[in-house]
């Protein structure tokens, strides 16, 4: 019997199939993420920074300058913007209380350095003239009369806008402008409250 002899022949390598580059789209992504990261912790840092330096978070308590701003309502004040602009009649201002620094008070501006300030029958009287306060809410309900006083240089007459429940100037009388280290700017609780606080620049003599 004569045997046949097979030789087996390797079939040729096939060159391997090529696999979907992924790495490249992932790493992409990555590359992606991490810069978003990024951005976002910058912006969380700036904000914190701009909050920590600029701003303060205050609650308000008292009704004395309703109804502008309620008992327990949260604000923001603006800590920095008195050293770019001067403090405006109107303004609703966050000072230490003169007669115990460790308090501090809410209210607003309605007698600059040299003014005239006078309250006849809960009318207030500036230079002379009637000051035209918008923000009241109706009618006054307090009659005070005061004064006249001369506000003196760098001092600040303040009022609340709910004169009938409001320690103010008519008390402790004007505040130096050294107490005065903020502006009321923004409301954010309750939500109902959410916003700017508006300036009064119709508060004019």
């Amino acid at each position: 019997m004569r045997w046949h002899k097979f030789r087996m022949e390797q079939a040729p390598k096939l060159p391997p199939v090529p696999r979907p580059e992924s790495s490249s789209f992932i790493s992409s992504l990555r590359r992606e993420l991490r810069g978003w990261a990024r951005d976002l912790l910058l912006a969380i840092g700036l904000a914190m920074v701009i909050i920590v330096f600029f701003y303060q978070p205050v609650k308000v308590e008292g009704t004395s300058m309703a109804p502008l701003l309620s008992d327990q309502e949260r604000i923001f004040i603006n800590k920095f913007v008195y050293r770019l602009e001067p403090i405006g009649r109107g303004d609703v201002v966050v000072f230490w209380y003169p007669l115990d620094r460790s308090k501090s008070f809410i209210k607003r501006v309605v007698g600059l350095p040299g003014d005239t300030v006078e309250i006849r029958q809960g009318r207030v009287i500036v230079n002379g003239q009637r000051l035209k306060e918008p923000y009241l809410p109706g009618r006054p309900a307090d009659w005070t009369t005061y004064g006249p006083l001369r506000v003196p240089p760098e001092e600040y007459f303040v009022l609340g806008d709910h004169r009938a429940s409001s320690n103010d100037s008519r008390v402790f009388g004007p505040v130096h402008n050294r107490y005065i280290y903020g502006k009321a700017v923004f409301a954010y609780w309750p939500m109902s409250r959410f916003g700017a606080i508006p300036d009064s620049v119709q508060a004019s003599p």
